[in-house]
């Protein structure tokens, strides 16, 4: 296993890039992630960390590999997934830049669901209520579209993943089964959405051991979600409520997860995680205090 982390780690990411003004710079993310000592980093929003030459120099300099990098497509919807293609290629053309990585895996493609505004607005519910998801023609669209997606990556030379995702079609266990049942894609199992939709990491990471290429490592808090739930509060909650606590505060079993990724002799990217809003520079300097607390954690377990 090689260990990386990522911007969302120092609230650096989609919701936030562009528009928060507290977003720390790409270039504090990447000093802080080398400086920890981490192998390597994932994208972030294109062009956060850097674009075209300028990409590889950056994590050459650091000696940082490229991880991955995360993109949400609406696989079921045909119409919008063509006119969303142009992120895809931007995306993959991000990877080339960075240029192939030195003792480390390639990069992810890291594919997500799009969601809609009625899962985001009713997150952690899909599990007992099913009727929040796709019917079955909604899940044959979704097929097909991610079957696109997917040869369109290998065509590029890029094997990708799919994260599931709170606020999503693919957020609960029996969602995630659902996805590996229509595509042939590999998982990036993420521990603490995973948790925080009612799963068990510890057990999907044997039941679903095959088709595991990336793994996203991210304590988590159930009470969080709990109160989301309760309050009728929509996925944003997740970060605003800060449900992903640094690794052993929370109710992950951080220790049972590393035992069973070494079971499968996993050899891939364990991406660290640690999502955070960037409401102030002492919120900043407390991100990176934890991911520096994260990454001595994992040392003292051996990785």
């Amino acid at each position: 296993m090689v260990v990386a982390n990522a911007p969302v780690s120092y609230g650096a990411f989609e919701l936030t890039v562009g528009i928060d003004p507290n977003v720390p710079d790409g270039l504090q993310v990447l000093d802080e992630v080398a400086g920890a000592g981490y192998a390597g980093i994932d994208l972030g929003p294109v062009g956060y960390l850097g674009r075209g030459a300028e990409l590889g120099e950056r994590l050459a300099g650091r000696n940082l590999g490229l991880a991955g990098g995360y993109l949400e497509l609406p696989y079921a919807d045909s119409e919008a997934l063509h006119q969303a293609m142009p992120a895809l290629d931007e995306l993959l053309y991000a990877f080339d830049a960075a240029g192939p990585n030195r003792d480390a895996p390639p990069p992810r493609p890291t594919l997500a669901d799009a969601g809609s505004e009625s899962r985001r607005a009713r997150p952690g519910r899909s599990g007992a209520d099913h009727g929040l998801g796709l019917d079955a023609d909604g899940w044959q669209r979704f097929g097909v579209g991610l079957a696109e997606v997917v040869g369109r990556c290998r065509d590029r030379g890029y094997e990708p993943t799919f994260h599931h995702e709170t606020g999503t079609y693919v957020e609960a266990p029996w969602e995630v089964e659902r996805v590996l049942e229509v595509s042939d894609i590999g998982l990036c199992l993420d521990a603490g959405h995973f948790l925080l939709a009612g799963g068990d990491p510890v057990a999907a990471i044997g039941t679903w051991a095959p088709r595991i290429n990336h793994f996203h490592l991210k304590d988590a808090r159930r009470s969080v979600m709990a109160g989301i739930v309760a309050d009728g509060v929509p996925a944003t909650g997740i970060w605003e409520r800060e449900a992903f606590p640094p690794l052993g505060q929370g109710d992950q079993d951080v220790d049972g997860i590393i035992a069973a990724l070494r079971r499968i002799s996993y050899q891939g990217w364990l991406v660290v995680e640690q999502d955070t809003l960037p409401r102030t520079k002492a919120r900043f300097d407390q991100a990176a205090a934890d991911q520096r607390a994260n990454r001595s954690y994992l040392a003292e377990r051996g990785l």
